[in-house]
């Protein structure tokens, strides 16, 4: 009896609260995100618990998970790096996005990050000829700064045959994924338009950035699916005081105004929440606030976000489309974190899952 009387209360009284409250979510945070790193074979069992434990029931709706060469591409086994997913792992974890109604987008680093520290990616280690700066040789100790200015490499986007390899591997990490979305990274790109490259020397940094963002945008579409990239290089650094790495000191920024609108923007700030989402949606251009460990910092943006679409005209409210959190670390150390916070009080307050909380509590607080 007392069974049937919680049901006739759940589905009277708990659950159209319940449909009310995700609709106003919905209508404040469109997107409610997480950006991390895709996990490893060892770990994916935990992974996919963590996802079903943790984070769908905070309503997560958004996945970008970043593969880079750590699959096993069929179309150039000869990139696959250390420590790639098989086709039956990605798609176990398709099945469990697509049973809670996770958009899953898949990330390869395309034009930089192709290379980290001491080490050359798959890309240029086994296409040389795409590197941007060939004449700078990678280091046997990596320090920053330097006097080759070497964060990353980049390939060059003029270069005739990188967009054949390059799109090969998209394709097919987009059709593994089921996806309708690809990110392609191209944050914190120091290298391009190099005096001393031969197609590249010379030209406008911001077209030719504007450029690739295009031929990638394009490709995308023939299958109907959407670009997604950092924001970083499409803001100016100097005269902002955003600084070098989270906005652009070698004038890319201007190829905000040349790349499609279509285009959609993570807006990365992780010190300070920095109001540059209204930069983006007042060029027409959709964009998610992305934070990180700071969770101070992560509910102001959330805030903010929610304040910029109640705010807004209605011919730019949706542009703005929410929060993806980010992580740095591998996937498994954020499940770590999570369950290491349950267990130890003492360990709650800063960090990737202490921010990642913090943007679901805000959302949720702000819905009601």
């Amino acid at each position: 009896m007392k069974k049937i009387i919680f049901t006739i209360l759940f589905a009277v009284f708990i659950f159209p609260m319940l449909q009310a409250q995700t609709s106003k979510l919905d209508s404040l945070f469109p997107v409610r995100g997480l950006s991390i790193e895709s996990p490893r074979s060892e770990t994916l069992d935990s992974f996919l618990v963590f996802v079903e434990q943790e984070l769908v029931p905070r309503k997560l709706n958004t996945m970008i998970l970043r593969v880079d060469f750590n699959y096993y591409f069929e179309t150039h086994p000869e990139l696959v790096d250390t420590v790639p997913l098989t086709k039956q792992e990605v798609k176990r974890i398709v099945a469990l996005c697509k049973k809670n109604n996770i958009r899953l987008i898949p990330q390869i680093n395309l034009l930089g990050h192709q290379s980290w520290a001491e080490h050359l990616g798959k890309l240029l280690e086994v296409y040389p000829q795409f590197d941007e700066t060939p004449h700078v040789k990678i280091p046997e100790k990596y320090e920053w700064p330097n006097a080759d200015g070497l964060y990353c490499k980049s390939y060059c986007p003029l270069h005739p045959d990188v967009h054949k390899v390059v799109f090969d591997l998209v394709d097919e990490i987009c059709d593994v994924f089921e996806a309708d979305a690809f990110h392609a990274g191209m944050d914190e790109v120091f290298y391009i338009g190099d005096d001393l490259c031969p197609r590249c020397q010379g030209r406008d940094k911001a077209e030719l950035f504007a450029g690739e963002v295009r031929r990638i945008r394009d490709h995308l579409a023939l299958k109907n699916r959407q670009l997604m990239i950092w924001g970083d290089r499409l803001l100016e650094g100097k005269e902002t005081g955003l600084g070098m790495w989270e906005a652009s000191y070698n004038n890319t920024h201007r190829a905000i105004d040349m790349i499609p609108k279509d285009v959609f923007i993570c807006d990365w700030h992780y010190e300070r929440p920095d109001k540059t989402a209204v930069i983006f949606a007042n060029k027409g251009l959709t964009v998610a606030t992305a934070p990180w460990r700071n969770p101070v910092v992560t509910t102001q943006q959330v805030k903010d976000m929610a304040r910029f679409r109640m705010d807004a005209t209605k011919q730019v409210r949706n542009n703005y489309a929410g929060i993806i959190s980010t992580t740095w670390s591998p996937a498994i150390m954020l499940v770590r974190e999570a369950y290491r916070s349950k267990a130890d009080k003492n360990f709650r307050g800063m960090g990737q899952w202490a921010s990642l909380v913090a943007m679901f509590d805000t959302m949720d607080e702000l819905a009601k």
